[in-house]
């Protein structure tokens, strides 16, 4: 093959798309690692334009060091989807706090979209610490991103940075002041104004960092999952759906068998339920006072002990799985899954789109399939739901 021309923010050699440019930037790295990392088919040499001249690599001997800066790519002539619409999935929940969608359910997109728009996400004012509100999940979308029954929402929450040593240390030098006007150390009380006071006049200048927190509701098998790994994050969920829907429309799910006995229970029996298999990351815990616990990391747990551990009055309160060999994820004994990932046969079975938000669609409509069999498949290995 012949040289390969970097050009308009792409590496083309007539065929295949890289997503690399080469450009004078602060990060330095070789040429060697560029052409490694495209895997592009090409040789014997590779070319980059940069703004001031071409420079030439040999992938067979030299190397050059060259700045290189990463942008989007253009749109390939071929109309072929770039690499990265096969490769990295737009829309994937990293994980699930389940819930049950009421019997009482029966908002449409637009009935939801209305309700939640009483709360729709505004900046909190200078004054103001903390701030939340519904926003789009896609910007072309409303509030309610719904696909055949499936809806996708996304809670904003706003929060101030400023850090409790900052007001500490402002507050010592207001203090250190009044101190030499009234003649005596500040109280406790008057400390506490004065911190009270500083953090006022410093909140107008502090930074908002923004943080999303997804929502998936499936109306058909009436599933509400949030993707959070945090309790507090799921909290800040449920309370703002409380505030725009009456009456609130989601319950707990409640299993027969809880997850420490049921997961202890596939452990013991070396057997997994239908549909799954056990990975390799297990925590085992003390159900006494101590919380004694053990962590096996990459490790497969041997039988024997598992029923030391059990002996000991300890429960399985953490265990890896593999469902269908098409998801993993770790389970909880509160009935969470962390850490979920859609494996290669997924990756295989993906229809590739010719623009992001189609993809989007794409891959959303993916894991709504797959999830929701997922928890169908897990709510029968828990021994089914149980009536609260």
């Amino acid at each position: 093959m012949g040289e390969t021309t970097a050009y308009g923010g792409s590496v083309r050699d007539g065929s295949f798309p890289i997503g690399a440019v080469v450009r004078p930037a602060s990060k330095i790295i070789t040429a060697v690692a560029v052409f490694r990392k495209t895997r592009c088919p090409c040789a014997p040499g590779l070319f980059f334009r940069t703004r001031r001249k071409q420079r030439v690599v040999s992938s067979h001997g030299s190397t050059t060091t060259l700045r290189i800066q990463s942008i989007p790519l253009l749109p390939d002539p071929s109309g072929r989807p770039h690499p990265f619409n096969q490769t990295k999935f737009f829309m994937w929940f990293k994980n699930l706090r389940v819930y049950r969608l009421a019997p009482s359910w029966g908002f449409t997109p637009e009935a939801l979209e209305s309700a939640l728009e009483k709360l729709s996400f505004r900046p909190g004012a200078a004054s103001d610490m903390t701030a939340l509100g519904w926003t789009p999940a896609r910007p072309e979308s409303g509030l309610v991103h719904a696909l055949d029954g499936q809806y996708l929402l996304n809670l904003r929450v706003e929060k101030k940075l400023l850090p409790t040593t900052v007001i500490n240390q402002f507050a010592r030098a207001k203090a250190a002041e009044i101190e030499e006007q009234q003649g005596y150390r500040p109280g406790r009380k008057q400390m506490k104004e004065i911190k009270e006071q500083v953090t006022d006049e410093l909140l107008p200048k502090a930074f908002s960092i923004y943080r999303d927190t997804r929502v998936w509701v499936d109306t058909r098998n009436r599933w509400l999952v949030v993707d959070a790994a945090a309790a507090a994050k799921c909290d800040e969920v449920m309370g703002a759906l409380a505030k725009v829907l009456d009456p609130f429309p989601v319950v707990p799910l409640y299993t027969e068998m809880s997850p420490a006995s049921a997961m202890t229970n596939w452990l013991i029996s070396d057997e997994a339920p239908v549909n799954f298999s056990i990975d390799q990351d297990t925590e085992l815990r003390s159900t006494n006072e101590s919380r004694a616990a053990v962590r096996y990391v990459r490790q497969t747990v041997e039988l024997d002990d598992v029923r030391k551990h059990v002996e000991a009055g300890k429960q399985c309160t953490r265990l890896a799985l593999t469902w269908a060999d098409r998801v993993s994820f770790v389970l909880t004994d509160g009935l969470d899954l962390k850490r979920v990932a859609p494996l290669d046969v997924l990756q295989e079975g993906r229809i590739p789109a010719s623009d992001e938000a189609e993809q989007f669609d794409s891959d959303f409509m993916l894991m709504c399939g797959e999830l929701s069999q997922l928890l169908d498949d897990l709510l029968a290995g828990l021994g089914g739901e149980k009536n609260a």
